[in-house]
């Protein structure tokens, strides 16, 4: 959870962070390996994921960014 909230830029802490405040007690096993995993991702390239128009994420993370966009109202 720290991780998730402490990602360098105030977007970023509150995009990801409220993303995983929500669903982290819901997350087991692979689901939450790959956020692990998504949460090495360069600032720059979450930030571009989740916040330019029409952006796609590599396909390992693509489900779970367009999640997230969801869950923002950002689709």
């Amino acid at each position: 959870m720290w991780r998730a909230t402490h990602r360098g830029t105030k977007e970023l802490d509150i995009l990801v962070g409220r993303y995983a405040e929500a669903m982290l007690p819901d997350m087991h096993g692979e689901a939450l390996d790959l956020f692990e995993d998504f949460l090495a991702v360069t600032e720059a390239e979450l930030q571009r994921w989740l916040l330019t128009p029409g952006a796609v994420a590599v396909d390992k993370y693509a489900d779970l960014v367009a999640a997230m966009r969801r869950f923002h109202g950002l689709t």
